[in-house]
């Protein structure tokens, strides 16, 4: 009796260890029931898209009021460019890819044309070959992590939205509701016909992500309209036609002042496929928006940041003026490796101020009694003070033009060791609290500022790519 007590004890005692050492997987979260890959995305759809599966589609696909679509990690949506469909939500779409899973939405064979100065108008970059995720008047979340958004944007025959015309550029994020939440984050972005996001309203966090090649012929990798509040930070912006942000209160009416906060961005190669005099290249504000930016790192940018007053004009074409009493900033560094950049570092014309903590100094280029706007002699500083990104030609000589820098490739846009700009940045603000800290229904972080200037701090807490 005693020996069996013992064993029985041991046996138990075993079976606890054992137990213990087991590692159970907690389960990948859906949402209703799977969709079958079996049958084309078309129409109304609600439910789970699986995990490593490829969804075709076929036309526009609905997110009804009240419904959700999860998308689980390592899916692919596939669109045969045949026609400019797109997701429109007026529920909830949960975009949840992983760093080991990204989700792709792209183009069945189509293939990426990233050389330096290869024909733009041969580019399927700027073809748009599918609409975009737009959120309707109802929405309530557009959640994309770790998702590779590709060759959208395109140009739609009859509009699904109440927000673009027939005939119009679909955007490939959009959204009219302004209480609606959209969060992006450590995406890609991968070409357009005009702005791959731009929203009518809507409480946005665009963070961690990668831009290339926004705009053919114009274009911002963020281009905000009235009634839209949150932050665009950490991203990597190469190659856009006209901007990477630009914060308007267009069309605002009843709704919310634009208000964004743009921090440690790293933004390269900028505006040089919009011909228009004075438009843009790094980050511009306008029209009634209210807002800050700082710790941005701008790289042979068409133009420094643009700050609308209340008298400029852009090829005979009256602007309206910003709320330029409510826009703050300071540490933005600026590298140039022409004259013509360096004459624009501040915009002729316009009122962007030179702040003490903007790098270059100021003081080291521009004459004495400068007065907002006006003409100035940057040779003083053309080529000096690279970054030292880790793999990017500084001063640029790979081709002719600059312009020609609209995807990241091999690049590496980290800064050595040794780069200026390390701790040029300052950590004195917060980021706006706009959106829910969520692993399914809000962004996973809102990183906060770095005193490193740019996208790629060297504590390793911003962009991932």
């Amino acid at each position: 009796m005693a020996l069996f007590l013992v064993v029985g004890f041991t046996a138990t005692l075993v079976s606890c260890t054992k137990s213990e050492d087991v590692q159970v997987s907690a389960p990948i979260f859906k949402v209703g029931a799977a969709i079958s890959t079996k049958t084309p995305l078309a129409g109304i759809v609600k439910g789970t898209l699986l995990a490593d599966s490829t969804y075709r589609v076929s036309d526009n696909v609905f997110i009804n009021e009240g419904d959700t679509l999860l998308i689980q990690p390592g899916a692919k949506i596939l669109f045969d460019g045949k026609g400019v469909w797109s997701f429109i939500v007026k529920g909830s779409l949960l975009s949840l890819g992983t760093q080991a899973k990204p989700i792709y939405f792209t183009v069945a064979n189509t293939t990426k044309t990233d050389v330096l100065g290869a024909d733009v108008t041969k580019d399927p970059a700027y073809t748009g070959l599918w609409g975009g995720i737009l959120g309707e008047t109802t929405f309530k979340n557009i959640i994309i992590k770790w998702t590779h958004l590709e060759f959208g944007g395109g140009r739609v025959v009859t509009s699904p939205v109440s927000f673009v015309a027939n005939g119009g550029v679909a955007y490939t994020i959009s959204s009219v509701n302004a209480d609606g939440i959209v969060v992006l984050e450590d995406s890609w972005v991968y070409g357009s016909v005009d702005d791959p996001i731009r929203p009518f309203g809507g409480k946005y966090n665009v963070m961690r992500n990668t831009f290339e090649k926004c705009g053919f012929t114009g274009g911002e990798a963020f281009n905000v309209k009235g009634g839209t509040v949150g932050n665009f930070a950490y991203n990597l912006v190469i190659g856009a036609a006209t901007n990477g942000p630009k914060p308007s209160n267009d069309g605002a009416g009843t709704k919310p002042q634009t208000n964004i906060l743009i921090y440690n961005n790293t933004l390269v190669a900028n505006g040089f496929r919009r011909s228009a005099d004075g438009r843009g290249g790094s980050i511009n504000f306008e029209n009634g928006a209210k807002g800050a930016f700082y710790n941005n790192l701008i790289v042979n940018s068409k133009y420094g940041p643009r700050i609308v007053g209340a008298s400029a004009t852009y090829s005979g074409n009256a602007l309206l003026m910003a709320d330029t009493a409510n826009i703050k900033y300071g540490y933005n560094y600026n590298y140039v490796d022409s004259l013509k950049m360096a004459n624009q570092i501040y915009p002729v014309g316009f009122t962007t101020k030179p702040q003490p903590t903007d790098f270059p100094a100021p003081a080291s280029f521009l004459p004495a009694g400068y007065k907002l706007g006006q003409a100035y002699d940057g040779a003083a500083i053309v080529q000096k003070n690279n970054p030292q990104f880790v793999n990017f030609p500084l001063p640029y000589t790979a081709t002719k033009k600059v312009g020609d820098a609209s995807f990241v490739g091999t690049f590496n846009f980290r800064l050595q060791p040794g780069s200026p700009a390390l701790g040029k940045g300052t950590t004195s603000f917060t980021p706006l609290q706009v959106v829910p800290v969520s692993e399914r229904f809000g962004s996973s972080e809102i990183t906060p500022p770095s005193t490193d200037v740019g996208c790629y701090p060297a504590s390793g807490k911003g962009n991932l790519h």
